[in-house]
């Protein structure tokens, strides 16, 4: 089979680095190492080499996807006899803890952002739809954060739905990773951009059944095109513990953080720790929730152990 194809069995394009960063040749590139460095997440050694062979094809793609949206948005308007205004571009990354998601989410708003039909784009994370902590403990779940039941599923889907309505300004909580917990009484505004960028654990979670059987909205049911951001479990585990080992020397450290007590750690208790915290916690939910949904994703990104995306997988239209 020649490059990028795949037995008709499967849903996906496959394409190898060198064969997806060429889809882009005549893209500009408009980020530089400084805004690299910037966007660059802890524990994420992207460069400006990876963003123009992974993100550069990838923002391209997204162009065109927009513009196409537009396109549809023009015929279905002509279609009803209406001039209503199109409503967001929204972009879900979903994937596990210290895979890399937010600083493709960042990355991708920031390239999205230099294309002239989408100048307005912004980007939520689900954290901030977490129950807050006093929540969490009333329903025993504060040892099961991050997975699906631990957020406020309802306000989150009334987000999307709101932002897919078109609403003027839509409003949603802020967490602080600095305190593990819901900030009180503060909101992000989201101001009808042109794309929307939701990056979260378990955004491709599929619906629930109600208590009648019926089923009900999904989360990404209100997307436009998904991403999922996938690496080996073992590769993912390690990421996981020497960010843990550089937070202990930065956030954990502040007075005012949640894991302060971690700060003091040697370097054998903290690697004991985070080993800890991920087979109990992490690795289930990656397992058990977040793992299952890749196959619903547009778009697979597949990183090597270096942090670096050596396969693209499209979704066939």
């Amino acid at each position: 089979m020649t490059v990028g194809e795949l037995a008709p069995s499967t849903p996906y394009v496959d394409l190898d680095r060198a064969a997806w960063s060429r889809l882009s040749a005549s893209t500009p590139l408009p980020l530089t190492d400084g805004d690299v460095s910037r966007l660059r997440g802890l524990g994420d050694p992207i460069d400006l080499a990876e963003v123009d062979a992974v993100y550069r094809p990838l923002s391209r793609l997204l162009n065109l996807y927009v513009n196409a949206t537009g396109g549809l948005h023009s015929a279905s308007s002509t279609f009803l006899g209406e001039a209503a205004a199109r409503t967001p571009y929204v972009i879900g990354i979903a994937g596990s803890v210290a895979v890399g998601k937010s600083t493709t989410a960042r990355v991708l708003r920031e390239l999205l952002a230099r294309w002239p039909e989408t100048p307005h784009v912004e980007l939520i994370t689900t954290d901030g739809f977490l129950y807050p902590n006093r929540e969490l403990e009333r329903r025993g779940l504060m040892d099961r954060k991050g997975f699906p039941e631990s957020y406020d599923r309802r306000a989150l889907l009334r987000f999307l739905s709101a932002i897919k309505a078109g609403r003027p300004e839509v409003r949603a909580p802020v967490y602080s990773h600095l305190s593990y917990d819901i900030v009180p009484d503060e909101r992000v505004v989201v101001r009808r951009p042109d794309v929307l960028i939701v990056e979260g654990l378990n955004v491709l979670q599929p619906a629930r059944a109600t208590a009648v059987g019926e089923s009900s909205l999904a989360v990404s049911d209100f997307f436009d095109f998904s991403i999922y951001v996938d690496a080996r479990t073992r590769d993912v585990r390690q990421w996981y513990v020497d960010r843990f080992l550089s937070l202990r020397r930065t956030a954990f450290a502040q007075p005012t953080s949640y894991f302060r007590r971690y700060a003091d750690l040697d370097d054998h208790a903290a690697i004991d720790r985070a080993e800890q915290i991920w087979d109990s916690i992490n690795a289930p939910n990656l397992e058990q929730n977040i793992l299952p949904t890749r196959g619903r994703a547009t778009l697979v990104l597949r990183k090597g152990g270096d942090h670096s995306v050596q396969r693209v997988r499209l979704r066939k239209l």
